[in-house]
């Protein structure tokens, strides 16, 4: 895919590439390519298989690119809209051939000899050099390009290991070598590719083609040729094939595939709908609002793919350490080449062999594979279940996050009071208390009028008209209902009226100290009744926070604007550690900083947008319900696509297997290389057995990434 960049003659490309099974064969495909004429800048997305490069066109072609690469030894396509997921198959590709040819030679050649078949010496090393000539054509041009640029890489140090056994004339050894670590290279890219497929998965949702109403005919056309304001319309089973707004029709439509909901949810006219949801049973007409490319699918894919560029601290700790010690083991080869012969009297062909099995087992990108793939194979898991994560420096300190402070409106509440509890004198009804309150509030604008209005609503009670309506600042309002002045508003309100709510007063504190609003109606001289509103907790508002516990959170804070005694009863019916009330946003940051102070890294959970400055003052913050939402998309360091606390319970569950999976295959790393190099300078192990035990252990680490590929578990 390619588009004009600022500046006019400068061109965006967009390649996909295959074959990339390590960060080192991202760096050297993006150091060879940026050095090409007219190449402003190149930048290799590994976790995606995508090279992205700013470039003239007239000096270097966006197909020059691709050859470049391909020649390199990983094919790579410029890619188009609708392009095929899947790349050439391997016999299309000129690196599977020649390993195929290699490994044959070797293993016809190997078998001739241990059969005693009466092949010639000679022949042997012909074929045997011939499968080593075949086989290292891509190692060669990699390792040297590499040394071009004044760097040793694995494929030099592969090169140089199978010279030194052909000088030895181990002929046998230098195929079986270059054959090995090319299957090696081969499998691992296999490995790596299907951590992809976490991504792929998401593209593949998008519809290709649209039904468009045009002069009252049906139109398929392209998804991409689908405009602002066209009608689409969506048959039962089919998927919406770009964002809108239902303007005709009802139906349930799966949206899990971008808010990760398990139910259908129903759509009627004037609601949302998102691009790759699935239609039930009825048919939708939908008036577009966004391209294509502008749905909230193609942002999520867009923004994982971004992700895979953010890099943790682990991840820069194993590209580090990997960029240190390729060439240290060079070094080290080459003394221990050298040394023994030239300063100690030692022959000069076994410490070769020893220096040449110390290059073999210096060929491994086991440890800098052991963080990217489990960042891939983690956050692509999370997407494909509502939970976007945008880089892999955030899923790791997820992972790690000792405090978690909710916010609570909207967060761990619906956001919206109801009625909970309704108590009329004694001699007045539910109906009466209802159809006089209803009256006063359907003029009022006070958030709480809506719950008593839906009360009032659900028991079919039908409002008298009002006259002089006047709301009391502060107090609540007033106004003439069939004649007589009617109040409804706080207790402090009646009793400036100089009610005695002596009989009330032990049910008002009752209801208070259970976090409900009391609102009481009547007139100058009669109460009629209480009426309590609150905003109610999400149903699985108190299972989530205990399975964040039992996931090792040390600490669950809930922050709020509200009342200390609102917040408070709702903080312990939550089973939340601590309630800090009636903060404003500026007091919320300051509880952050505190918390981060106290305990270490702290995660804040805001709905969308409002709580902005404290989401951007913990270490990692994570918004909620943020479908359809571009400003929240973009702003939080991880969105939750879904209005649902079992996707944060899944956000920390995964982060924290991925920081496990991370530990463990570090430590693995590590281990191999010590236990590898260790073997190899005492003499241990042979040039073969030291090449399958070095691929053998990258396979090890990328099988133990892709471990969190596994489905999401169910019973959160």
């Amino acid at each position: 895919m390619s588009t004009l960049a600022n500046g006019g003659s400068k061109l965006t490309s967009i390649l996909r590439v295959e074959g990339m099974d390590c960060p080192g064969c991202a760096a050297q495909i993006q150091r060879t390519v940026a050095a090409l004429p007219g190449v402003c800048s190149a930048e290799v997305n590994f976790g995606a298989g995508k090279l992205r490069v700013i470039h003239d066109p007239g000096e270097t072609p966006p197909q020059q690119i691709a050859q470049t690469v391909t020649r390199m030894g990983h094919p790579a396509t410029v890619e188009s809209a609708g392009q095929s997921l899947h790349g050439l198959p391997w016999w299309r590709q000129t690196r599977m051939v020649l390993l195929l040819v290699a490994g044959f030679l070797t293993v016809f050649t190997f078998v001739a000899e241990v059969a005693h078949i009466g092949l010639p010496e000679t022949w042997a090393r012909v074929l045997y050099g011939i499968a080593v000539a075949v086989g290292a054509i891509y190692p060669a041009r990699n390792g040297w390009a590499a040394l071009r640029q004044g760097r040793v890489n694995i494929n030099t140090l592969l090169v140089v290991g199978a010279i030194g056994a052909i000088y030895l004339g181990l002929w046998e050894e230098a195929a079986g070598l270059v054959v090995i670590f090319s299957l090696g290279e081969v499998l691992e890219a296999y490995a790596v590719d299907k951590t992809r497929e976490s991504i792929r998965a998401l593209v593949a949702l998008a519809p290709r083609e649209a039904t468009v109403l045009r002069d009252g005919k049906e139109v398929r056309v392209p998804t991409e040729q689908v405009q602002i304001d066209d009608v689409v319309l969506v048959r039962p089973g089919e998927k919406i094939p770009v964002d809108g707004v239902v303007i005709n029709g009802t139906s349930a439509v799966d949206q899990s595939p971008i808010t990760g909901e398990s139910i259908p949810v129903e759509k009627h006219p004037g609601t949302e709908v998102y691009a790759s949801t699935l239609n039930g049973r009825g048919a939708l007409e939908i008036r577009v609002t966004k391209l294509a490319q502008d749905t909230t699918l193609a942002k999520i894919i867009h923004l994982v793919e971004e992700a895979q560029t953010k890099k943790s601290a682990a991840q820069r700790f194993s590209e580090r350490f990997g960029q240190i010690y390729t060439p240290v083991m060079f070094g080290l080869a080459v003394l221990l080449a050298t040394v023994p012969p030239l300063f100690f009297g030692q022959l000069f062909e076994p410490w070769l062999y020893r220096a040449l099995v110390v290059l073999v087992v210096s060929c491994s990108c086991s440890l800098v594979l052991s963080v990217p793939v489990a960042i891939v194979a983690g956050t692509g898991n999370a997407a494909r279940h509502g939970v976007l994560v945008k880089g892999g420096v955030y899923m790791e300190t997820a992972g790690r996050v000792q405090v978690v402070a909710f916010d609570k409106t909207g967060t761990l509440t619906t956001g919206k009071p109801v009625v909970t509890d309704l108590i009329p004198v004694e001699g007045i009804t539910e109906k009466e208390l209802l159809r006089v309150s209803g009256a006063l509030e359907a003029r009022s604008e006070h958030p709480l009028a809506e719950a008593i209005l839906h009360a009032a609503a659900e028991k079919g009670i039908d409002f008298p008209a009002v006259e002089g309506f006047t709301a009391i600042t502060g107090r609540g309002a007033k106004g003439q209902v069939d004649g007589n002045t009617c109040y409804i508003g706080s207790p402090r309100l009646f009793q400036e009226l100089g009610l005695n709510l002596g009989p009330q007063q032990r049910e008002i504190e009752r209801l208070q100290g259970e976090g409900k609003t009391v609102v009481l109606a009547g007139s100058s001289n009669q109460l009629l009744g209480l009426i309590a509103v609150a905003d109610q907790p999400k149903a699985n508002a108190q299972r989530a926070i205990q399975r964040l516990k039992d996931l090792g959170v040390k600490k669950i804070v809930m922050l709020t604007g509200d009342n200390r005694v609102t917040g408070e009863a709702i903080g312990r019916w939550l089973g939340v550690d601590e309630v800090r009330a009636e903060l404003l946003p500026e007091d919320k940051i300051a509880a952050i900083q505190a918390l981060q102070t106290q305990y270490g890294r702290v995660a804040m959970v805001g709905d969308g947008v409002n709580d902005a400055p404290a989401l951007a003052q913990a270490d990692v913050g994570i918004a909620m319900g943020v479908a359809g939402t571009d400003v929240a998309l973009e702003t939080a360091d991880i969105a939750l696509m879904a209005d649902d606390l079992d996707q944060l319970v899944y956000m920390v569950e995964i982060s924290r297997r991925t920081v496990s999976v991370i530990r463990q295959n570090i430590a693995f790393s590590l281990a191999t290389v010590a236990l590898l190099v260790t073997s190899a300078l005492l003499g241990w192990v042979s040039l073969t057995t030291g090449l399958l035990l070095n691929e053998g252990s990258a396979l090890v680490i990328i099988a133990n990434g892709v471990r969190l590929l596994r489905p999401r578990e169910t019973g959160l």
